[in-house]
């Protein structure tokens, strides 16, 4: 198998986790968060490992650079959400 099969297997099973797992739960702390709820410990379990996730992939996104833009957003997303949990925790 080639590098560049190997990275576009891995690039597919990215792309369906984002879809089918990581957006809706992100989505969904976003609505969460943006109520004013506090993020439990499930919540913030979640965030720690989609950052670690994050740090593992950088050398792909480091090859691919055309899912930067994407990969960008996502992660504005999640720190939009931190955020939003930072303040909701500070007013608690």
């Amino acid at each position: 198998m080639t590098e560049h099969s190997e990275d576009a297997g891995v690039i597919d099973v990215l792309m369906q986790r984002l879809e089918k797992q990581r957006l809706p739960r992100a989505l969904s702390l976003k609505e969460k968060v943006d109520r004013g709820e506090r993020l439990d410990d499930d919540d913030i379990a979640f965030l720690e490992e989609v950052f670690a996730d994050a740090s593992r992939v950088k050398p792909l996104l480091d090859k691919h650079p055309q899912y930067e833009s994407l990969a960008m957003k996502v992660l504005h997303l999640y720190k939009t959400i931190t955020d939003k949990a930072l303040e909701n925790e500070q007013q608690a």
